[in-house]
C-alpha cells in the first residue's frame, strides 16, 4: 500500500518521509523503490512533483536480513 504526496519548494525525500510518515528509517529506502527515477532530480524534488510514499502496512511487510560481522569474539 502506498499514497501520493506533492513536493513543496526545497523538499527532499527524507523531509517528505518525516513529514508524512513520521520517520525516515526504512521509509526513505522504500520510497526510493517506489519512485525509481526520483534520484535523477537531485537533492531537492521539484515543486509540485508527485511522490509515492509507503504506508505503515507496506513497511511492516518488508523483511530484511542482515549479516552480522563481528570483528572480535
Amino acid at each position: 500500500m502506498s499514497f501520493t504526496v506533492y513536493a513543496h519548494q526545497f523538499d527532499t525525500l527524507d523531509l517528505l518521509c518525516w513529514r508524512h510518515v513520521g520517520m525516515t528509517q526504512g521509509v526513505v529506502e522504500a520510497a526510493l523503490e517506489l519512485n525509481r527515477s526520483i534520484a535523477d532530480t537531485g537533492v531537492f524534488i521539484p515543486h509540485g512533483s508527485a511522490v509515492v510514499l509507503p504506508t505503515a502496512e507496506h513497511l511492516a511487510h518488508r523483511t530484511r536480513s542482515h549479516q552480522i560481522v563481528q570483528l572480535w569474539d
